[in-house]
């Protein structure tokens, strides 16, 4: 049986896979192999994790999750979903800054491909990371943390300095969020884009280029009736207008525990359109958002045929090498679309060149053909941990300029 990631647009190549059920049974996996990978939960869209050598997954590895309350920090094994983790953090009284869309997918994965959820204020997903620990490519475990000159390159690294074998979280005192959704926000609404984004703790506005909902998580009541001219949904909603809202969290206002409503999908329900689709995402600087989503409206006739739906995010900045959010406050506008690849890439690659002069950066955990610049001070340090390219593959060649 042929593996392929979620949505099944990429067929792994591996001429083995493995399951290593310790630490030191994958330390002399990666030692021997002269070509290796990692695979976390596999919802990346492209190739990112793929090797025509020996694919690593970590599902068989030990899975204790420990918390320091002292520090307000969790110790996390690399495959652990942020479904399973955020219980176990809310149980303890503490929470996740953020979390993405889908809580189905894997921390380390997550963090290495530089994967985020919404808000003015909260940072990507990778900027939670304290340390992290790694197999490099003699098989001897490194052990990285803030502070340390290489932590902000090994931090989101696709992979490519070695397999992440656990990772250090910081935590804040847990929280509850009311999640609301509002309904036929006008395009004209973009000239208050910031005061709209800068509402609730996520927010994120679903629009085809024509029609626009929002998604508004609040730690406090929404009182406003007719909030920026819109009108309340009189019903939960599934971003995509025409699925059954039951596979998301809970809406209309309700308060709950900040996992139960940061991620738009519910972890007991099949994520998302259940593969069916394909997905891109690019992140502009804050300060040309509204530019870049007026050029991407006049478009909107080329986009539609081919999009289920887009998403408008707000992240801030870290100081990560490979972030997309790298030194600058950020909106990132996601294209979920329908599965033909054929059909979506003259798209995206329009998409991609109306977004250019706004300097876009790609997430790397999906579809694009336009690909930024690597830091020199990255293809340094992936060049000093693994010479011999171990951990290499054709996505990462293609960045480092091999």
């Amino acid at each position: 049986m042929t593996l392929t990631n979620w949505a099944g647009n990429t067929a792994f190549r591996a001429r083995d896979v493995h399951h290593p059920t310790s630490l030191d049974e994958l330390q002399r996996l990666v030692a021997a192999s002269p070509q290796v990978r990692a695979l976390g939960s596999g919802h990346s869209f492209n190739d990112v994790a793929d090797t025509t050598g020996d694919l690593v997954i970590l599902d068989r590895m030990p899975d204790a999750v420990e918390i320091d309350s002292a520090a307000a920090q969790v110790r996390v094994p690399a495959r652990t979903t942020y479904a399973r983790l955020a219980p176990i953090v809310h149980e303890a009284g503490f929470a996740l800054a953020n979390m993405a869309s889908l809580p189905h997918i894997s921390v380390a994965g997550s963090v290495a491909t530089g994967t985020h959820g919404s808000g003015d204020t909260v940072q990507g997903l990778a900027a939670a990371v304290a340390s992290l620990d790694l197999v490099t490519a003699d098989g001897s475990l490194l052990t990285l943390s803030r502070g340390d000159a290489d932590f902000p390159g090994a931090v989101v690294a696709l992979g490519a300095l070695g397999v992440v074998t656990s990772l250090t979280l910081d935590l804040i005192p847990a929280f509850e969020v009311r999640q609301y959704v509002r309904e036929g926000l006008s395009a004209d609404a973009l000239a208050d884009f910031d005061e709209i984004m800068s509402s609730g703790y996520s927010v994120s506005l679903f629009t085809d280029w024509r029609d626009t909902r929002v998604w508004l998580k609040r730690t406090e009541e929404l009182t406003s009736p007719d909030w920026y001219g819109t009108r309340p949904a009189d019903a939960p909603r599934h971003p995509l207008p025409t699925m059954p809202a039951d596979s998301c969290t809970l809406q209309l206002g309700v308060p709950g525990p900040w996992h139960e409503r940061l991620p738009h999908f519910r972890p007991d329900f099949e994520p998302s359109g259940a593969g069916d689709e394909l997905q891109s995402e690019l992140i502009v600087p804050r300060e040309h958002a509204v530019k870049a989503l007026r050029e991407l409206y006049t478009i909107g006739d080329r986009i539609r045929p081919v999009l289920q739906i887009s998403e408008v995010r707000t992240v801030a900045a870290d100081d990560l090498w490979l972030s997309p959010f790298r030194g600058r406050d950020s909106v990132g506008i996601h294209f979920t679309w329908v599965k033909d690849p054929a059909g979506v890439r003259p798209v995206l690659e329009l998409v991609e060149e109306t977004l250019a002069p706004f300097d876009p950066r790609p997430h790397w955990g999906k579809l694009f053909t336009r690909w930024p610049s690597c830091p020199d001070r990255f293809r340094s340090l992936a060049r000093r941990l693994d010479p011999a390219g171990k951990f290499a593959n054709d996505f990462t060649r293609i960045l480092l300029g091999e």
